[in-house]
């Protein structure tokens, strides 16, 4: 078997797909994960792939190597920590930073990482509808320093995904994953005062959710993570959303601008947090205002046809 040429590190919720994709279309993996099961999952699934050691020059074959881990610190870490790759990657190779991450962390990271000759590229990932990624749906917003390197990744970027937007330079992939997720993060607060609202007034929650699938409040929320309300199976973290919501205070807080909601999304969604059990979905956020609105929201059962 020919060697890998791509590394990839992080086979979670939104990892282990998004490397499917590649595999599928015939891509020669490296994979790395925290928990080795994945790992080994993943290479018994597709054959072409193999896995990577846990030393740290175990991707110096690589000329690209991506990342999808839960936050720039993990990147961080895993490229420059102690058993970091980085120093061990050929010159030339370009690193593609798919997770959610600082812009500023990012442009940090580029810079350490250029000492070294190697090239940062982020691309966080969003999606149109829940569990796209799953089949190739991902949207990615990519920023890059480097022409060159962009223009390298760009068929990898594109073999994994059904958009992909060039963003401008290092950094702004992460800014729009940080301003996308902001305006999310809003739909859910809104949301969730919504429904409680609308409950202690007499209506049906769910019926609100159907009215709004239909009306000018649909988003992604109503159609996804409470279409049917309380199923709490989106995949997606209620600490990864509290992450979320302190990157984007922070950017917003940098770029000059004021605005009070960033720190109230924080203080409700952190609230939430105290009310849940670790590793919750983030639609569980609703519980913590359930209980300050003193009402308890009926589960839905699922509907046919619901995805």
């Amino acid at each position: 078997m020919e060697e890998p040429s791509i590394g990839w590190v992080g086979l979670g919720n939104a990892g282990y797909p998004m490397a499917a994709c590649l595999a599928k279309k015939g891509h020669r993996l490296l994979v790395r994960d925290a928990d080795p099961t994945r790992g080994i999952e993943f290479v018994e699934k597709y054959a072409t792939s193999r896995i990577a050691t846990s030393d740290p020059d175990s991707f110096q074959n690589c000329d690209v190597v991506i990342t999808m881990l839960p936050n720039g610190t993990v990147v961080n870490d895993v490229l420059l920590g102690a058993n970091g790759i980085a120093p061990h990657l050929k010159p030339g190779s370009v690193v593609v930073d798919t997770s959610s991450s600082s812009p500023f962390d990012t442009r940090a990271l580029g810079l350490e990482l250029s000492r070294l000759r190697v090239d940062l590229v982020d691309s966080p990932i969003t999606q149109e509808q829940l569990h796209a990624i799953d089949q190739g749906g991902a949207t990615l917003m990519v920023g890059a320093d480097s022409a060159e390197a962009l223009e390298r990744v760009m068929p990898i970027l594109k073999d994994m995904s059904t958009h992909v937007f060039p963003m401008g330079g290092l950094g702004a992939g992460h800014t729009m994953k940080t301003l996308n997720n902001y305006v999310s993060i809003g739909s859910i607060i809104a949301l969730n005062d919504a429904l409680v609202t609308g409950q202690k007034l007499g209506l049906d929650p769910q019926t609100m959710i159907d009215v709004m699938n239909v009306g000018t409040g649909v988003n992604f929320s109503t159609k996804y993570s409470h279409k049917n309300l309380k199923s709490y199976d989106t995949g997606y973290q209620l600490e990864l959303l509290v992450k979320d919501v302190k990157i984007a205070k922070d950017v917003i807080a940098k770029s000059g601008f004021r605005t009070e909601l960033p720190a109230l999304a924080e203080r409700y969604l952190e609230d939430s947090l105290k009310v849940v059990e670790k590793g919750a979905d983030h639609a569980e956020s609703l519980k913590s205002w359930e209980q300050r609105a003193g009402v308890e929201i009926k589960k839905t059962e699922r509907r046919e046809g619901s995805p």
